[in-house]
């Protein structure tokens, strides 16, 4: 569907959780990477799994099929972790998304966007921007800055502030056993 010029329009990068699709504002995306090794940290809510070594820094890494309420994200050949960028108090903070795997750029206008269901989605409606319909499927659009609780976001981001001079990650993927899901 081709947005209606007189509507300003935004772009949304789509991804996949559980068979469904859920989008992010692509301005608060900062890259794709391919899932790798993370360190389980303990004593932090199960939604986070680990952190993760994003050229020098220390990245919380967050299954969000777990923070909405689904069962943990199954590593695949397609997995990745979609680095946002959400707000912590007025200040910046680089989190990881686990993912099962990425869609498309969205460009969507004011007017295609509905505002979030309050019954039949997974999620809290402060955690949606709204949802949007493209072609025959429903898009979740997130509200990063809401995804994670400021206590869990506090939690997450004292991780990255400890990182100068710590010790460097230890092999061991979200929760899985040595080895499994684990990249060759």
């Amino acid at each position: 569907m081709i947005p209606d010029a007189s509507s300003p329009v935004s772009q949304y990068i789509s991804f996949l959780i559980a068979g469904d699709v859920y989008a992010v504002n692509i301005l608060r995306t900062r890259e794709i990477v391919e899932h790798s090794v993370t360190s389980r940290v303990p004593m932090m809510p199960a939604c986070i799994v680990g952190a993760m070594n994003l050229r020098g820094r220390v990245v919380p890494v967050i299954d969000l099929a777990i923070k909405l309420g689904l069962p943990p994200t199954k590593v695949t050949r397609w997995t990745c972790v979609l680095i946002v960028e959400a707000d912590l108090d007025g200040e910046s903070t680089r989190l990881g998304l686990l993912i099962d795997a990425v869609g498309d750029v969205l460009t969507l206008s004011e007017d295609q966007i509905e505002p979030a269901p309050t019954f039949g989605v997974q999620v809290r409606t402060d955690q949606l921007l709204g949802v949007a319909k493209v072609g025959e499927k429903l898009v979740l659009l997130l509200n990063i800055d809401h995804i994670l609780s400021p206590a869990e976001l506090l939690g997450s981001t004292d991780l990255g502030r400890s990182a100068p001079g710590a010790p460097p990650a230890l092999p061991g993927s979200h929760g899985a056993p040595a080895g499994e899901g684990d990249r060759p």
